[in-house]
């Protein structure tokens, strides 16, 4: 792809959560002149007004592309490197872009939380993508950036400190202060239609080796219900984006050739707190998981205020538990809310470094941890406000 004229297209540039890419990159990017970018969506006056609004350059280009006309994105994928989406449900609006992708050979970015439709999209287009030379890399956002990354930086001081990864690493929630995405509730809306519809994908759905075609591992828990956690001495509550993260974990695993191990254990939870306080907590989250994918939910294209964005956080809690019962704790912080402050940083970030940083990275299907490593931990510290750091 070497004589694009694009280096990345953020499509979808018009939603909110575009825009807020769009508006990173023209802000961080502005001086550099090496980048070549574009927007892109379904309407032109759309793309203007957005143009202006974030204050990007008068000349950036803005391509027309529909995800109900196939044609327009063959045209859209054939004149850059790497195409950055951010149009969901995935399931509803992906499908013809990532074969488009994997066919001419062209980078693919996305913040995908699908995994039923994610599985399809490996089964369908991984020959392709590795024929034509395209990286194609899901979950580029909150799910699943910062929980792969824990545990793959856990990992590493797993070695350090016992010798060998840990056969178990927990993965917990400490704060969370902003608010899920209206694309994420709107995935997990389109995942169980879909699988209401065709009974046969629930098996996909339940399975925590979903990802990883052709190999399963461990049994694993299923953090389904409020549990006290005798680790960390407090209760812990179901997360709802474990359903997606724990998958990618052990995608990534099995693409960075089983570091952590066959047997490997992981799981998500988000803490509540100790005692009679600390598991009521525990049920009240249940409850409110229940509210955010429910008929109240923020639909796609909504989104928090710059301010809200902007007084968000993240802390999550990484512990690597040794056979004989040592313990290595590591944390991974985000300074904005998760489902669009930090999570258009990270997506950017992403496609910034897998143009620039890893280029070397072969074709097929990945997860941005397995395929990226430390380059983007160093890129999310630099440029992105997360920070990642060993506990005592």
């Amino acid at each position: 792809m070497s004589s694009s004229k694009f280096d990345i297209i953020v499509y979808g540039a018009t939603g909110f959560t575009g825009q807020l890419v769009a508006e990173y990159l023209a802000e961080h990017y502005r001086d550099d002149r090496n980048l070549k970018w574009a927007m892109a969506g379904r309407s032109l006056d759309k793309l203007v007004s957005v143009r202006d609004a974030i204050g990007a350059p008068a000349d950036i280009a803005l391509i027309v592309a529909d995800a109900g006309n196939p044609a327009s994105l063959k045209a859209m994928v054939e004149q850059t490197k790497s195409v950055l989406s951010t149009v969901g449900p995935y399931q509803l609006y992906g499908s013809d872009l990532v074969a488009a992708c994997a066919a001419s050979g062209t980078d693919y970015l996305d913040l995908c939380g699908e995994p039923v439709w994610m599985r399809q999209m490996i089964d369908a287009h991984e020959a392709a993508a590795k024929a034509s030379g395209a990286r194609i890399v899901f979950s580029c956002g909150f799910d699943s950036v910062p929980f792969e990354l824990g545990a793959f930086f856990v990992q590493e001081e797993a070695k350090r400190m016992f010798g060998a990864p840990a056969v178990r690493v927990k993965g917990r929630v400490r704060d969370m202060r902003g608010t899920l995405s209206g694309g994420t509730a709107a995935s997990a809306k389109a995942t169980f239609d879909a699988v209401a519809k065709d009974l046969s994908l629930v098996a996909i759905l339940n399975d925590p080796f979903a990802l990883t075609p052709g190999f399963t591992g461990a049994k694993q828990p299923r953090g389904n219900k409020p549990a006290y956690d005798e680790d960390l001495q407090s209760w812990a509550a179901p997360f709802m984006m474990a359903l997606i993260n724990t998958r990618n974990v052990h995608r990534s695993n099995m693409l960075m050739g089983f570091p952590y191990g066959r047997e490997f254990i992981y799981d998500e939870m988000a803490l509540t707190g100790p005692g009679e306080k600390g598991e009521a907590n525990a049920k009240r989250v249940v409850a409110a998981n229940n509210e955010k994918t429910g008929p109240n939910a923020r639909k796609p294209g909504e989104g928090p205020s710059k301010e809200e964005r902007e007084n968000g956080l993240y802390d999550l809690l990484y512990v690597a538990i040794a056979p004989d019962g040592r313990q290595v704790r590591a944390s991974v912080k985000g300074d904005r809310d998760p489902g669009y402050g930090s999570t258009s940083k990270m997506i950017s970030e992403c496609a910034i470094c897998l143009l620039r940083d890893t280029p070397d990275v072969p074709a097929g299907f990945w997860t941005p941890g397995a395929a990226m490593q430390h380059k983007l931990i160093k890129r999310l510290v630099d440029h992105a406000g997360l920070t990642f750091g060993v506990e005592k």
